[in-house]
């Protein structure tokens, strides 16, 4: 399928110069940006700490069958690496599902319902996280919730707009962006303070709370939000060389991975790391670990003017890096912000690491991503044929999945190679996709110079940065 067609009708309500829908889309997903990250900056902690304790792991319902499914592939694991593969898994399919809840909401029950549905369910999700023996199905909801929100509800922003009115639309999917940035930033900082205050509950219960807000502003909004977003469906003519540029956009795709895995790791196995080997007291304050998740999306919101610009001073000497070399980038500075922890292990030994290391870690992959992911998703927009462009939009994000199930796997190294080694692994990782740019970069350039340029979709205008 390809690109929005349908729209609001002609006469809708504005707000500074914007549907109305395009703010009640923005908040609904501040607050699902809230509870997300919120409890995702929960998860690994509070499952190494208490879930998967004994006293608390008999009581969950199922896990006995799912712990010896999972081993059966992985191996024993213990408690950390056993935290680490359960959030792979279920970071991975939370970008894995919303390929099938678009493909339910276009077929059957339309946007609007999708996102209604997708919300109760990761509503539930949350409550459900509450009590130890529903965690597995817990998590079950909110991969299901999320499935049928994220895409859904990112589609109904493009279909506010004209199919002729570019512009505005780009300005709309940035104010959209925004939402995202924000609730990434505060989930993790008031979901952080709840637990350490009161308990791993009340944390999880805020991001519920956070949830049903998101529902209920989005039930407010009901009547200004397109009813169903209709897509044209063109001929898949595919000629030899859109199978080219295809293929090429595939490399890319997986070049990619090397740098996401690298990143990734930073809600996985960095809290923990965080806790064993890190002075959390700063003069009087101590600081929740769950607040290192917050610095990456504040960064994000920071540096993305500073980066325009750096583009453009770069743009006016000739000397701004292309989509590749911006690739190439973030791989350099993903594999920069590993060796910081490297450098901080070796440097303090037997003492405590000062928290201003994990923080320049959380910065610089904050601005490693903005490099490499956004550039992609450009890239996919402008490149790949017409008729795909939807298609090949939601592979890219299969490459998260992809990711995070790998930095899942990988945590199970933690402990028998110890934090130097591991965060020297990552290194090394990261590495490899300025590699990859290195040795493939020619021949991949020249077959997208040859590229018929598509118009700029939406999925690739706005900086959803998404962990």
């Amino acid at each position: 399928m390809a690109a929005i067609i349908t729209a609001v009708p002609a006469g809708t309500q504005t707000l500074l110069g914007h549907p109305k829908g395009l703010f009640y889309l923005a908040f609904t997903e501040a607050w699902e940006r809230f509870s997300y990250y919120g409890m995702v900056a929960l998860l690994v902690l509070y499952m190494v700490n208490q879930l998967l304790l004994p006293g608390h792991v008999e009581n969950i319902v199922g896990f006995t069958t799912f712990r010896s499914v999972v081993e059966s592939v992985a191996g024993p694991l213990t408690p950390i690496a056993l935290a680490s593969q359960i959030f792979g898994l279920y970071t991975g399919f939370v970008y894995f599902t919303p390929m099938l809840g678009g493909l339910i909401a276009d077929r059957w029950i339309g946007q609007r319902n999708a996102v209604v549905i997708g919300a109760l369910s990761m509503s539930a999700g949350h409550l459900a996280m509450a009590y130890d023996q529903t965690f597995l199905f817990a998590l079950l909801l909110l991969v299901v919730g999320s499935g049928l929100l994220k895409g859904n509800i990112s589609a109904q922003v493009g279909a506010l707009y004209p199919l002729e009115d570019e512009a505005r639309r780009t300005r709309g999917f940035a104010i959209f962006s925004m939402g995202i940035n924000f609730g990434a930033m505060v989930g993790p900082v008031l979901c952080g303070v709840l637990a350490a205050a009161y308990g791993w509950h009340y944390g999880f219960g805020a991001a519920a709370v956070f949830m049903v807000a998101g529902l209920a502003t989005y039930l407010h909004g009901y009547r200004h939000l397109p009813a169903r977003v209709e897509r044209s469906r063109a001929a898949i003519g595919l000629s030899s060389a859109d199978w080219r540029i295809i293929r090429a956009l595939l490399i890319v795709m997986i070049i990619t991975v090397f740098q996401s895995v690298a990143y990734y790791q930073l809600g996985n196995i960095l809290p923990v790391w965080i806790q064993q080997h890190v002075a959390l007291d700063v003069g009087v304050l101590a600081i929740p670990i769950p607040w290192y998740q917050s610095i990456d999306p504040l960064v994000s919101i920071l540096a993305v003017p500073l980066l325009f610009g750096i583009w453009r001073y770069q743009a006016t000497r000739r000397g701004e890096p292309d989509d590749l070399g911006k690739i190439a980038t973030g791989a350099w500075m993903a594999a920069a912000s590993n060796l910081l922890l490297v450098f901080a292990i070796f440097s303090s030994g037997a003492e405590l690491i000062h928290p201003i290391w994990p923080v320049l870690y959380c910065a610089g992959l904050g601005v490693a991503f903005l490099y490499y992911w956004p550039t992609l998703l450009a890239l996919v927009s402008s490149a790949a044929p017409a008729s795909v462009n939807a298609t090949m939009m939601g592979v890219a994000f299969l490459s998260m999945f992809v990711s995070n199930m790998i930095i899942g796997w990988l945590g199970r190294f933690y402990e028998p190679m110890g934090p130097a080694n591991f965060w020297l692994m990552h290194v090394a990782i990261a590495a490899g996709g300025g590699i990859l740019v290195l040795i493939l970069g020619g021949p991949l350039r020249r077959v997208f110079e040859s590229a018929v340029k598509q118009p700029m979709r939406p999925a690739a205008m706005t900086l959803e940065v998404e962990r």
